[in-house]
């Protein structure tokens, strides 16, 4: 007709182009069910759009293509991609005619995928065309294969991507382990997927492996590494077709056409793909095959890459768990819980850790800390500052300290393996925290590289951060570290973690830290309680990186468990400093180690007045299972165990001192030096 006066709007463009293309255009809504139908669509169904409105494609053509395709549109609404189908629609409803390609597009707005278009195209016979269109199919990247690295999803993804299109029923049979050497007679397989058209035509995947007979396609098939399509009526698949059940059933299921195709890759052989068409009547050809090579190498890399990453995984874990405490000492200074999470992502298991070390005189250090990167190489490295931290705090550094000898080891790691390969792991930006209470002063003394602050809990329920400095992460250099002391109630619950804690997905910090904050104010029968409460709280989806939590309750050493005396620098008041000694363990029920500890005391007391500077100091602490001595002088000199020889009148008293006591050892302040012993209590 003629042309129409006026201007033509977008809105009256995309309706015409809707109701006049050449193409079966249907709409249908997130549940699948029909919203709008083009003219070409109606013809094609010999149906009304008003008739038909709201119904499902399965309630409108009752067919197995029909299903097949509300799984593609099914795949499009949750994917967001467009999905392609060779056999979409077949108006009729006769099985006896050929569905028609067709493209799925998700329609999406800003809100998300609201409905799903299907598109069918008129199909043409030409063999070429038909080729080109199914390689298209089978290499479009929504056959997502090798999408994830778990074993069985790829295996099924290779299924799912061959039936209908390819095959009519495809499994995937793999070998337990991989084998480097090509068999050289029957191997035993387990059917780890299968997929048929329609559902319930194969057998299902089972548990147990089965050794398949010397003549059959599948062991010929990996013997001699190569595919193969098989019609089943061929003469050479006589003796398998009489003996083997596999065989039966599928001439029960009236297969005429097979293929056969070995999973391949890196040197090894990983299983075999099986391929069958039965309602298809078109035999498979040799492009068929070609294209079934393709997909099944594509999944055999997957499978390959899976079964990889587990064994990696596996091995980092490994020892991830044996660097980590297996049980928490017992100290009188601390109620503990902990948890550990790995990452639930495919780049591996982190450097996360935590630790909780006794010192003398009751405390306790606590520490967590945060190894950069992921896999075996960060889990070494935890391994390694691990070491050097319980090594550090054998020696009784005060927490800046510490850290800063961390951070040179960082460095010397980094220059050691300065020439190694780009993903090396050095610990270049680590983070720690390390802290130590004391539960006779309640003190927490502590100090952070780079790591999140702890939170503390008071027994009212007031939640907060410690303020502790914020020093730089390990490995930078030559920036100090700075160290905090908190004097804390009895009862406090403090809260030490890595970053994994805080970095949920789709949450903002402000929100996790609330979340935390009400986690610990709430009141809970323990601390493993505590634990499981903040965590299933904070994480609503698996983590991101790792998660390391210590849960600790402050206890306090009360006055009736520590004896203190200052003694003036006068060898006379060795008598008297036993004297008290032996009156104390007296009070304390102790009468079984007043021999030792005289003898400790003697030692102690006379090498402060013999070479250290007043004022002296005499402590002793008694806890459940152990009984501290502690001789405190204001001189920087340290006593050293040294073999006496047979005549020499000194050098003894040390060495008697490390046979009778289970630990002894020395810490310093700026200002003096504690010489300290710890016996065990029966």
């Amino acid at each position: 007709g003629k042309p129409l006066p006026g201007p033509i709007t977008d809105d009256a463009l995309a309706a015409w182009a809707f109701a006049q293309s050449p193409c079966m255009l249907a709409v249908f809504d997130t549940d699948l069910r029909l919203l709008r139908v083009n003219a070409a669509m109606e013809r094609a169904l010999s149906l009304p759009e008003a008739r038909i409105r709201g119904l499902r494609l399965m309630e409108i053509v009752p067919d197995p293509v029909s299903e097949e395709t509300e799984r593609v549109m099914g795949l499009a609404l949750r994917t967001g991609r467009p999905q392609h189908t060779p056999t979409a629609l077949r108006p009729s409803g006769n099985s006896s005619e050929a569905g028609r390609p067709a493209t799925v597009t998700p329609l999406t707005d800003d809100g998300g995928v609201r409905a799903v278009c299907l598109a069918a195209h008129a199909r043409t016979e030409e063999p070429e065309h038909h080729l080109t269109r199914q390689r298209m199919l089978l290499e479009d990247p929504g056959a997502g294969i090798g999408t994830t690295l778990d074993l069985e999803h790829t295996a099924q993804e290779l299924t799912d991507a061959a039936v209908p299109r390819l095959a009519d029923t495809a499994a995937v049979e793999l070998c337990e382990t991989p084998r480097h050497s090509r068999p050289t007679g029957p191997l035993p397989l387990r059917r780890t997927a299968y997929r048929s058209h329609p559902p319930g035509t194969a057998p299902a995947a089972g548990p147990e492996p089965v050794t398949h007979p010397a003549h059959s396609p599948l062991t010929r098939c990996l013997t001699t590494g190569r595919s193969a399509v098989y019609r089943m009526d061929d003469p050479s698949l006589a003796q398998w077709r009489a003996t083997d059940p596999e065989a039966a059933r599928l001439d029960e299921a009236g297969t005429h056409t097979l293929m056969a195709v070995p999973m391949l890759t890196g040197g090894s052989t990983l299983g075999v793909a099986l391929f069958t068409r039965n309602r298809n009547p078109q035999p498979f050809t040799p492009d068929d095959l070609q294209l079934a090579e393709q997909l099944t190498h594509r999944a055999a890399t997957g499978i390959h890459n899976a079964r990889r990453f587990t064994r990696e995984r596996t091995t980092t874990m490994t020892l991830q768990r044996s660097l980590l405490p297996h049980t928490l000492p017992d100290q009188p200074a601390l109620d503990i819980a902990t948890r550990y999470l790995p990452a639930g992502t495919e780049a591996g298991v982190g450097g996360d850790w935590f630790d909780v070390i006794p010192l003398s005189g009751a405390r306790v250090a606590l520490v967590v800390g945060d190894v950069v990167g992921h896999g075996i190489r960060a889990s070494a490295t935890m391994g390694r500052l691990r070491t050097a931290v319980r090594t550090l705090a054998d020696v009784d550094l005060p927490p800046d300290e510490l850290l800063t000898r961390l951070d040179d080891l960082v460095l010397h790691l980094s220059t050691d393996e300065s020439s190694a390969a780009a993903d090396t792991t050095t610990g270049i930006g680590t983070t720690c925290l390390y802290a130590i209470y004391d539960p006779i002063s309640r003190d927490l003394t502590h100090a952070r590289a780079g790591h999140p602050p702890p939170a503390a809990a008071t027994p009212d329920g007031d939640v907060y951060f410690l303020d502790t400095p914020a020093g730089p992460p390990l490995g930078l250099g030559g920036l100090p570290f700075e160290t905090t002391t908190t004097t804390l109630d009895e009862g406090t619950l403090l809260a030490f973690y890595t970053n994994g804690l805080l970095n949920p997905r789709e949450a903002d910090i402000d929100q996790t830290l609330d979340t935390l904050f009400t986690a610990l104010a709430r009141p809970s029968s323990g601390l493993e309680t505590t634990c499981d409460r903040i965590l299933t709280t904070l994480l609503t989806h698996p983590p991101t990186d790792d998660i390391a939590l210590l849960v600790a309750r402050t206890k306090t050493l009360h006055p009736q468990h520590v004896a203190t005396w200052t003694l003036p620098h006068d060898p006379a008041i060795v008598i008297e400093a036993r004297h008290r000694t032996t009156e104390q363990l007296a009070t304390w029920e102790l009468g079984d180690a007043t021999f030792i500890t005289e003898l400790i005391v003697s030692e102690l007391v006379t090498n402060a007045i013999r070479y250290g500077k007043p004022p002296i100091q005499l402590r002793l602490i008694h806890t459940d299972t152990t009984l501290t001595t502690e001789v405190t002088d204001y001189s920087s000199t340290s006593p050293h165990l040294r073999h006496a020889h047979t005549y020499d009148e000194n050098g003894r008293g040390l060495y008697l001192i490390a046979q009778l006591t289970q630990r002894w050892g020395t810490r310093h302040t700026p200002t003096s030096k504690t010489i300290w012993t710890e016996q065990t209590l029966m």
